[in-house]
């Protein structure tokens, strides 16, 4: 049984090297989306507060 098992298992080193890569390149492309995420939280907090303070101007403006 453990050799019918084993015989599933590929130890090439080039796959293990084409994994590698593989989980590189996903790990990166995680911390870029990463990166985005937080970019876009912060630019929609500057344009909330950017509302905010813009319907406070036209609140102003208006007569009482």
């Amino acid at each position: 049984m453990a050799k019918a098992l084993l015989g599933h298992v590929h130890s090439d080193v080039r796959t293990t090297s084409v994994l590698a890569a593989e989980n590189h390149r996903l790990r990166r492309r995680v911390a870029d989306l990463e990166a985005l995420v937080l970019r876009l939280e912060a630019d929609n907090d500057r344009l909330a507060a950017a509302a905010l303070v813009g319907e406070r101007v036209v609140e102003d403006l208006q007569p009482a």
